[in-house]
């Protein structure tokens, strides 16, 4: 039985693996819904990508819409962190990590959230 809540997922997933998804149908099953926000790193009005960041978000997104099939899950692009990217730290000081949080918090709907962040 699920809960009247929903999860936030952080993570690279850069690429999707299955071990993200099987985290992601983990929560699927606990919660109402859940909100996967792939990180994105922007500068000069573009997206970053990189040797060992290649996939770009709307790549990274069709992964995981692709992989996760009908379970309950909206894949967001509000984990961004804009250039220059040392302005977000000290995290729990900065003004713009602050910022970040509340464009990742915004669009939920559901009262309460249970947040975990992926490693990968």
């Amino acid at each position: 039985m699920r809960s009247e809540t929903a999860a936030i997922f952080l993570a690279h997933l850069n690429p999707v693996t299955k071990t993200h998804v099987r985290i992601i149908s983990h929560l699927e099953g606990m919660y109402d819904m859940v909100y996967v926000f792939p990180v994105r790193f922007f500068a000069h009005g573009h997206e970053i990508n990189t040797r060992s960041f290649p996939f770009s978000y709307d790549l990274r997104r069709t992964m995981i819409e692709s992989a996760c099939g009908t379970l309950h899950v909206a894949v967001l692009p509000n984990y961004t962190f804009y250039a220059p990217f040392f302005r977000y730290l000290p995290p729990l000081i900065s003004p713009y990590s602050w910022a970040l949080r509340n464009d990742i918090v915004r669009p939920i709907q559901k009262k309460s959230l249970y947040r975990t962040q992926g490693i990968v």
